[in-house]
């Protein structure tokens, strides 16, 4: 790249202070913004008709932390994207901003036109945003016209973006499904009525940085920085659904010593309805972690709760009220920490009354051992962790096929996942073929909750009969949506999710 071409780049501080100047002249700015991770013809027809709305055209470039398209990617740096976009003719200036999203980067140039390119589509919820934030300080959207290329579609036939198996599987998923075909079986689950039963547990973060060894003892001493604390468990998974389903409904026990119904109140979605129950022997379930906050590792952990068995007024109250509502649930998925609030008595009613259960049993520091899958003796949909899977049939060593097989067959579940963290999952259909999917995550920032995550929508995916295959692919999906959030801070979300199928099917 010339010197010249370097001129281009400007940073985000100085920008506004360089277009004012056009403004008083009475120029017409227009601005483009992407991830531009690989530049093709189509990319400078754009520009050059974006360039035809105005007078000086500002591209705005996302940084690499915030382009969300699935592993691999992006291909280039942001650095080097820049670049590239700098030495194309029509572009003025070129801005990169640290911000996952168009409408902050309209915000910041305050453009006469944003302009789109017509393959982004005029009907997608990004483009509502944007056409609102633009809008809204007086711009008007534009999209432009004429023959379209995909950077993914090209990135994908021409460069070795994924590890080996991923590149097998997506080429041979790639013959059976479209993008068209996945978007509508997420939008299968979208009516349904959902019941998540779980325990409560909400997720301390507190970060520190290490000082070294104490003098007198063979510990690590840390300074404390901040915290901060999100809903975990039952609520997290009932957040990550919402987002895909209208109608959720949860049911949990809080503790009356410190319920941490305020915090949690204030963080479940607006179509997520609560059904409290309270225990009068202990608080509501903290899990408190101390990360290292340089690199989010994972030092020491704390847990504040009580997980005997629920006192008999309180299971009487939440029995009589799942007597009285289970008929109404679609899907009925049971997250089981074995923190007290799923006794037998409740496994055995959820297995006889709900039209579809779903069963996660999480195996935690508090309960290794006791909280096998085993003690459900009927369900439609088993989704276990590998660990779990082998607590549950006592073979460390064995093939996991057999393993899923047996377990099935002892829960009397017709479908069933395995997840394998890195391997991905294996799918087992009613017909009890099982298929092998690799995992989709590319960065790993934590993965706490990620399981709730993919549990949140593939069981629902499970509860309308589509293929196996597709649930896995959906799930594995949200997964590596899901390990990129440090904790529960956010839930998936059906927009980056999407835009994260897309790219890796184009």
């Amino acid at each position: 790249m010339s010197a010249d071409h370097r001129k281009k780049i400007i940073s985000s501080t100085e920008i506004v202070a360089i277009l004012s100047p056009f403004r008083e002249q009475g120029k017409k700015i227009v601005l483009s913004h992407g991830c531009f991770d690989l530049v093709h013809p189509g990319h400078l027809q754009s520009f050059e008709m974006a360039k035809a709305e105005g007078d000086i055209l500002v591209v705005t470039l996302m940084t690499d932390r915030f382009v969300n398209k699935g592993p691999g990617r992006p291909v280039f740096s942001h650095p080097i994207r820049a670049g590239f976009l700098a030495a194309m003719e029509p572009i003025d200036y070129v801005v990169i901003i640290d911000q996952p999203l168009a409408t902050e980067a309209i915000d910041l140039i305050r453009p006469d036109v944003y302009v789109k390119g017509s393959e982004d589509g005029q009907k997608d919820s990004e483009a509502a945003l944007e056409r609102e934030a633009i809008e809204a300080i007086g711009g008007r959207l534009h999209f432009t016209q004429g023959e379209t290329y995909s950077s993914s579609t090209l990135l994908n036939r021409h460069f070795d973006l994924y590890p080996a198996e991923m590149q097998l599987f997506l080429n041979e998923f790639r013959q059976k499904y479209t993008v068209e075909d996945v978007m509508k079986a997420l939008e299968s689950i979208r009516g349904l009525k959902v019941l998540i039963i779980g325990d409560a547990v909400v997720d301390e973060y507190h970060y520190v940085r290490p000082m070294g060894k104490t003098s007198k003892s063979n510990i690590i001493a840390t300074r404390y920085l901040n915290g901060e604390a999100f809903s975990g468990g039952v609520f997290a998974c009932a957040n990550h659904l919402a987002g895909f389903c209208d109608n959720v409904h949860l049911l949990t026990v809080l503790g009356t010593q410190d319920t941490k119904e305020e915090l949690i109140r204030s963080q479940l979605k607006k179509n997520v309805t609560p059904h409290f129950f309270y225990r009068e022997d202990g608080p509501t379930t903290v899990k408190r972690r101390y990360l290292d906050a340089n690199f989010l590792g994972k030092l020491f952990e704390v847990y504040f709760f009580e997980d005997r068995p629920m006192a008999d007024d309180v299971e009487a109250a939440i029995h009589k009220h799942l007597e009285e509502t289970l008929s109404e649930y679609d899907v009925v998925i049971s997250l089981d920490y074995l923190h007290g609030l799923i006794s037998q008595k409740t496994v055995a009613l959820l297995s006889e009354r709900a039209k579809f259960l779903a069963v996660n049993t999480q195996t935690n520091a508090a309960n290794i051992g006791y909280n096998s899958i085993l003690r459900y003796p009927k369900m439609d949909f088993a989704c276990i962790d590998e660990p779990e899977l082998r607590l549950a049939t006592r073979d460390r060593f064995g093939a996991i096929e057999p393993l899923l097989r047996d377990v099935a067959d002892a829960v009397h579940a017709k479908r069933a996942i395995v997840t394998r963290g890195h391997k991905g999952c294996l799918v087992l259909d009613e017909n009890r073929e099982e298929k092998q999917i690799p995992v989709l995550s590319g960065k790993v920032v934590d993965a706490v909750g990620a399981g709730d995550a993919f549990l949140a929508i593939a069981a629902p995916c499970a509860a309308t009969g589509m293929p196996m295959e597709l649930v896995g692919f959906i799930g594995n999906s949200v997964g590596a949506q899901a390990v990129t959030i440090v904790g529960n801070r956010e839930a998936v979300e059906p927009a980056p999710l999407t835009k994260a199928i897309k790219t890796m099917l184009a």
